[in-house]
């Protein structure tokens, strides 16, 4: 299966009544599935370096993996690096300032904005956490369909490229 061959990885913000609240994700390029998605009160590198892990534990790959970024300083860390380095994983940076280069995870900050938070402000972290939670994985991962992936949702997807494999 092709999956987990080539992942993209991003961080946002949502606001909350106590501050910020910062949401980073590694999307697999094949389903569009969103593979790690943690949240934490401060933008540092082991908030990616979770989201990773997570898609790591997730997907318990066997060969190496293309992690696309932008040049953000938790993506150019000596921890981030170390980290790719010790699990087979390759880094891909976006061009300084170019966000076109990294559209698949901009075009699901843009939905999760538009469809779950829209001008919501979270009473805390609490909240916003189970809310987007559920969003990922209860519908954007599992109902959410794609135009990119013939109108399937990511798992639908998945699964019907894991039937067509055993087949061939």
């Amino acid at each position: 299966m092709r999956n987990s061959v080539s992942q993209v990885t991003d961080i946002t913000y949502i606001r909350i009544h106590e501050g910020w609240l910062y949401l980073a994700v590694v999307i697999d390029l094949f389903s569009r599935l969103v593979v790690g998605w943690p949240m934490k009160s401060r933008i540092t590198t082991d908030l990616v370096l979770d989201a990773l892990l997570m898609a790591l534990l997730r997907r318990n790959p066997k060969n190496k993996v293309l992690i696309h970024s932008d040049q953000g300083s938790q993506y150019t860390s000596h921890e981030w690096q170390t980290f790719l380095k010790h699990h087979n994983l390759e880094s891909s940076m976006s061009r300084r300032g170019n966000c076109h280069d990294n559209a698949v995870a901009e075009s699901f900050f843009q939905l999760l904005k538009r469809e779950r938070i829209k001008k919501k402000i979270y009473l805390s972290r609490d909240e916003a956490k189970s809310d987007i939670f559920e969003y990922i994985e209860m519908f954007y991962n599992s109902k959410r369909r794609h135009g990119s992936i013939g109108q399937c949702s990511p798992l639908e997807y998945e699964m019907t490229h894991q039937q067509m494999a055993k087949y061939v």
